[in-house]
């Protein structure tokens, strides 16, 4: 509201080459509350109207009048505005204690398809898939709460030259029992293996090849003990869902798409794109600067990208979708450039909404996570662990696992640490279920009407905290980066407990006016773990 109250007053002053909606994009919160509320910075518009930005501040300052400004001001440049703390408190704590705060309509329930998690089938859910996993329903969650219908799909790994590998792993090294009783750690095992003793016998790898061929021939031996990968993968992986609580619209491989990818073939041919490159066939990309990329490889086998092109066509038949992310590390960002080009030379328009939504790797002791290698740290260990550590309390424990990996900007790497996640003080999630569950016992000691009257200053900045969360909300999902949420909730809660260490909130003359604020504490802060796939915890 207060901003495009300035915005429009300052079009009014500044004349009709600056509109509304550019002017409030300059609007700034200043980080020292003695420079007031919101400041306006003049630089740029020093050689539109040739004065000196402190002059055109002045200039501006003394045109700003509204019954919300308690005052203004001109320093160093800059239009500072200090706002009516009595009527902007009340407005505020009206809103922020409505359980739709936050809340956009923008999306006007078009689709949003994200792809994310997708494990690949016959290795252990680890560390290294969680950021894909969590990162995306997050997004998912942002896109409902801004108005979208996302579509949620777990696109599984169980297609591709890897499973070639392990079928000849498996028909060296496999043992029926033991694939029975812990199907992902014996799978994983007999992977490792292959590929350590590859580097000294490079018939395995040609072997692995052979497989691969007869899986994608439909030969019934390999098509049997792939099913048998696959369906007890799943059931494993569903384990770890169950304890992330995270559901998905559509679960669907890879090798859902091994009988269609003939028709997108056949598409790019029809648009001459594909060229021979010995003995395989590419759609050349120079244009972009961007190398070929591989459609058939020379011994007649599709690829990773003819099977995402088909995917992706797919989708768009099935959801029209206004976005489609796709909820990937950063390693895949060359690929998916690729992906995208190639749709729009075929022709399909929508491949521009096609986004990547790249991520840094979790890190152990500094080094990629693999299972190839070996190394590699198993989510359910983890959240077990974090359960433990948590006194018992999995919500606490799960929290805490989600909270720091989404705290950190999604293109940075994350550190693998049990011992940060957990520790109740700093930036963790512990701490902020400690923030949420002390607001809420404040509510339970007392009855209280609701009351938005508050005249308290030193509430002031927590106040202004609750103002800002409809624009995280926004900024979040635009940005497509849930850790704008996780950053936001780390102030909120500072500032409260500031507030509530400073402040005398029960039994004053003030209390029900407090307890509204501290309402609207609770509600916000639920509304944001909720947003970033995490449960509140009311007590502790």
């Amino acid at each position: 509201m207060e901003k495009e109250i300035i915005a429009l007053q300052l079009a009014h002053i500044l004349g009709e080459e600056f509109t509304p909606e550019d002017l409030k994009q300059k609007l700034e919160q200043p980080k020292h509350s003695s420079h007031g509320d919101i400041a306006f910075p003049c630089f740029f518009l020093a050689r539109h109207f040739r004065k000196n930005p402190q002059n055109i501040a002045e200039d501006v300052s003394a045109q700003l009048n509204h019954p919300i400004f308690a005052d203004t001001e001109a320093l160093h440049g800059y239009v500072n505005i200090f706002l009516d703390q009595s009527f902007m408190t009340d407005h505020i704590l009206r809103r922020a204690t409505h359980i739709d705060y936050g809340r956009h309509r923008f999306g006007n329930g078009e689709r949003v398809v994200l792809d994310l998690s997708a494990p690949n089938i016959a290795k252990p859910f680890s560390m290294g898939h969680l950021r894909s996993t969590i990162i995306g329903n997050s997004l998912g969650l942002l896109a409902e709460y801004c108005g979208y219908k996302p579509v949620k799909i777990n696109y599984i790994g169980d297609y591709g030259t890897q499973f070639g590998r392990l079928l000849a792993a498996y028909e060296r090294w496999g043992d029926k029992d033991t694939l029975q009783e812990n199907p992902l750690k014996m799978l994983s095992d007999i992977y490792v293996r292959f590929h350590e003793e590859a580097k000294q016998n490079p018939s395995l790898t040609e072997a692995g090849r052979d497989w691969f061929k007869r899986l994608e021939e439909g030969e019934e031996e390999a098509a049997a003990l792939w099913s048998r990968f696959r369906e007890l993968s799943l059931e494993e992986f569903d384990k770890i869902y169950e304890q992330l609580d995270i559901t998905f619209d559509l679960t669907r491989g890879e090798a859902y798409y091994s009988d269609k990818m003939g028709k997108t073939i056949a598409i790019l041919e029809e648009k001459g794109l594909l060229e021979q490159s010995e003995g395989a066939l590419v759609v050349r990309l120079d244009e972009y600067d961007l190398p070929p990329c591989l459609i058939v490889k020379s011994n007649g086998t599709t690829t990773y990208a003819t099977r995402d092109l088909t995917a992706a066509i797919d989708r768009y038949l099935a959801y029209h979708f206004a976005e489609s992310l796709y909820v990937v590390g950063n390693e895949q960002t060359l690929h998916f450039e690729q992906i995208r080009k190639v749709l729009e030379k075929a022709g399909f328009p929508w491949a521009s909404s096609m986004k990547h939504i790249s991520f840094g790797m979790m890190l152990q002791d500094g080094k990629k996570m693999s299972t190839r290698k070996g190394r590699t740290i198993l989510l359910e260990d983890v959240l077990e662990e974090a359960r433990e550590r948590a006194g018992g309390n999995a919500d606490i424990g799960t929290g805490a696992v989600i909270f720091h990996d989404l705290k950190h900007q999604r293109q940075n790497e994350v550190e693998f640490s049990l011992d940060d996640m957990l520790t109740f003080e700093g930036n963790t999630g512990p701490y902020l279920q400690y923030t949420y569950a002390r607001a809420v016992s404040l509510t339970e000691k007392a009855d209280f009407d609701f009351r938005t009257d508050l005249k308290d200053g030193s509430a002031w900045e927590l106040v202004k905290q609750l103002h800002l969360f409809p624009d995280e909300t926004e900024r979040a999902f635009y940005q497509k980066d849930p850790s704008i949420i996780a950053r936001y909730l780390l102030k909120l809660s500072k500032h409260f407990n500031q507030y509530y260490a400073n402040t005398k909130i029960l039994q004053t003359d003030q209390t029900d006016q407090r307890l509204t604020l501290v309402q609207a504490v609770i509600t916000v802060l639920k509304k944001g773990l909720l947003l970033l796939g995490m449960k509140p915890v009311e007590k502790m």
